[in-house]
């Protein structure tokens, strides 16, 4: 029997990717973690040893904690958040259990370093339309959700990069950027390890709407007319991102869980009319 306060790894896989995920820690121990070097999308690594030293910076928050096993490390760091404050459960089976049901992994290799303040930090071309708000969308959500994301004018992007230690995206000549016909999330999604069912269903969403071939498939054509809304309707380019990463929740939930229904009016009811 799972123990109290822990998530199988279908309904955690279920929670990542959503604006109400939980924040998910990897106690992995050194030796555990190098069998292995993959993380669970948006998890982050931290010492299952000395949670009482840093369980209180997710006080009132709620933390997922994941072992290798789902053991006494997640147990034991997950008790010292709720202690701290925190509501934390652990993933059931740990990275094993994960691992055997065949979710995505995130290579660590791919993600970016990080700065002091433990974030990722990108940036792109500024006044951005589908990519660009699709990208850091799929970062923030299932890669590092800390990640921060710098505009600039195209000609500056790669020099600001190099001066300031950030990940060019998007752009000719950077590693995350449009391959053949595939878009920069579609590089994304490769380089991350990040295919299901649902985000390959969005890509193909993003890719039609971003390469202007609105045939590869239906939604694209709306998706093209709500980005070009936003762009005009924001000036600034961070609030676009932040009205744009509530666009593709609501894409992302439709294509993994809503494609198949419909809506209509006059509604159909069941019964006569008193």
């Amino acid at each position: 029997m799972a123990p109290a306060h822990s998530l199988c790894p279908l309904d955690l896989f279920n929670r990542i990717g959503t604006a109400d995920s939980p924040v998910l820690i990897d106690v992995r121990t050194d030796e555990d973690f190098a069998s292995d070097s993959r993380l669970i999308p948006s998890s982050i690594r931290r010492p299952a040893l000395t949670a009482a030293d840093w369980a209180k910076a997710y006080a009132g928050r709620e933390t997922v904690l994941l072992c290798q096993k789902g053991l006494k490390l997640s147990l034991g760091a997950a008790a010292w958040l709720r202690h701290a404050g925190g509501r934390a459960a652990i993933l059931a089976g740990g990275f094993e259990a994960w691992r055997a049901a065949g979710l995505p992994l995130v290579p660590i290799d791919r993600i970016p370093a990080r700065d002091a303040a433990d974030r990722t930090i990108w940036v792109t071309r500024e006044r951005p339309k589908i990519d660009r708000i699709a990208c850091p969308w799929l970062i923030r959500r299932f890669v590092d959700p800390l990640a921060t994301f710098l505009f600039a004018p195209a000609d500056a992007v790669l020099a600001i990069a190099d001066r300031f230690g950030a990940t060019p995206f998007d752009i000719e000549q950077a590693f995350w950027s449009h391959r053949g016909e595939k878009c920069s999330f579609d590089t994304m999604l490769e380089e991350f390890g990040l295919h299901s069912p649902a985000l390959d269903r969005l890509a193909a969403i993003v890719r039609g709407a971003d390469t202007a071939r609105l045939h590869l498939a239906p939604e694209s054509a709306g998706l093209l007319a709500i980005s070009l809304g936003l762009s005009r309707q924001y000036d600034d380019d961070l609030r676009q991102l932040e009205a744009g990463m509530a666009l593709y929740d609501a894409f992302y939930l439709w294509c993994r869980d809503a494609t198949e229904e419909t809506h209509n009016w006059p509604a159909r009811t069941s019964g006569r009319a008193a």
